[in-house]
């Protein structure tokens, strides 16, 4: 799966994404052409921004360390531009480093970049910046400039053909998976205008915005030491040395006085210091994850039992490993990973996902199809598990059931391998001509 902009399907949302015409930009106060109104950037969110949150294996469980990204977050969005947004900050489980934000004003920071922040300050740059996405509008500026009309799936996709999907080759495609796959990727001109709507509202909300500059300064020193870990966050925001000129020559100006302001590093540090204990099995896994994207599957393997070794009870990891089993075709080695991952984290639906892969893997497709269910319930609304509902029940000669569950999937997505699978069957079967 490519990392491309973020939208899946014009169905379900379908009909009321059309072109609104022009509105007037909340931060600009000029007339701009979009694609969307409020209650559509909304209805976007809520569809989707679920689902990236699964793809990061979860919000994390951490309840304090999510107050606090929230409190955060909250401060300056009381000030911004679009106070009335239902805004919703949250940390997720994610290894890579990046913040995102959906157009409704779900927004998150992974723990992968709460690990390199140094102070309060600092995240209140991430969160002003994603702010400033949103309140500046520009998921739906891209749109209407029509840079966003790919469709993609959010999870793992099946290497279905004319014939019998092969799961081996399906496993290896799973260790390649990396998040963001439902992340906008913006232009410079949008980042400029992020930084300084972000310096404008942690400025009001009384941090120095010298952490704009300690992020960016941040940033550029992970890209040589960590390049693999900062991949997406330069894919989604691009980093130019122009944007750092441009944050200090704000901070000789326009915010002369306000960057005299003491950082909060203490606050920081105390507010993350159950995540910061997890800093050496993250570092693990992230090693990992690396391998894991190169096909390493041995060396993946080495540094994720590593991981365990120092946080046996860790979701992403756990999560990872069975990723890592499936890829090196032992799906039955998997199962005990993917049990304790869902009996860790309940109401995470990754797990399920991949249980339900590896039943397909073990040609158990009863069990498949129960599992794909259990990601339903949990996490309704994804177009690859409606697939994969279709396969499973393909595989135990339910060809009606298996028929209607192909002819949903098309309903959403009428593009690759599994589309071109599920087409090819309902033609066979008869029920298209």
């Amino acid at each position: 799966m490519n990392r491309r902009d973020f939208i899946w399907t014009l169905p379900g949302l379908g009909a009321s994404l059309w072109l609104t015409g022009c509105a007037t930009d909340p931060v600009t106060g000029k007339k701009t052409m979009v694609m969307m109104g409020k209650e559509q950037e909304v209805a976007l969110d809520k569809q989707h921004s679920p689902h990236q949150f699964s793809e990061d294996y979860g919000i994390s469980q951490d309840a304090g360390l999510n107050r606090y990204v929230a409190d955060v977050g909250n401060r300056m969005a009381g000030i911004s531009h679009r106070p009335d947004m239902p805004y919703k900050f949250q940390a997720v489980n994610a290894n890579y480093v990046n913040a995102y934000a959906f157009p409704g004003g779900s927004i998150a920071a992974t723990r992968g970049i709460m690990l390199e922040l140094d102070s309060e300050d600092e995240l209140a740059a991430l969160m002003g910046h994603e702010i400033g996405h949103v309140n500046a509008r520009h998921f739906a500026e891209r749109q209407a400039q029509g840079t966003l009309l790919d469709i993609v799936t959010a999870t793992a996709t099946v290497a279905a053909g004319s014939k019998s999907p092969q799961y081996g080759e399906l496993a290896q495609l799973i260790g390649s998976l990396g998040g963001g796959a439902l992340l906008s990727h913006y232009s410079r001109d949008n980042e400029r205008e992020a930084d300084a709507l972000g310096m404008e509202y942690m400025s009001k909300a009384g941090y120095t915005p010298e952490g704009m500059a300690d992020l960016m300064d941040m940033l550029n020193s992970q890209s040589k030491s960590k390049p693999n870990a900062l991949e997406l966050m330069f894919a989604t925001h691009p980093m130019s040395s122009e944007r750092l000129a441009t944050t200090r020559l704000a901070l000789q100006t326009t915010y002369k006085d306000s960057a005299r302001r003491p950082r909060q590093k203490e606050r920081y540090m105390d507010h993350t210091a159950r995540l910061r204990g997890l800093k050496p099995a993250i570092g693990e896994q992230q090693k990992g994850e690396s391998m894991l994207n190169q096909k390493k599957y041995d060396v993946a393997e080495g540094h994720l039992r590593q991981a365990l070794s120092l946080a046996p009870d860790d979701y992403p990891g756990l999560v990872l490993m069975a990723k890592t089993q499936m890829a090196m075709k032992r799906p039955q080695e998997a199962q005990p990973y993917l049990a304790k991952a869902k009996a860790i984290y309940p109401t995470e639906a990754q797990a399920s996902q991949l249980t339900g892969v590896a039943h397909l893997q073990l040609k158990q497709p009863d069990r498949a199809l129960a599992a794909f269910q259990e990601y339903d319930r949990l996490l309704p609304g994804n177009p690859n598990t409606t697939f994969l509902k279709g396969f499973s029940l393909e595989q135990m000669q339910n060809r009606q059931a298996a028929a209607q569950e192909y002819n949903r999937y098309l309903q959403m997505t009428r593009q690759g391998g599994q589309a071109k699978h599920a087409y090819s069957r309902l033609q066979g079967w008869g029920y298209v001509k």
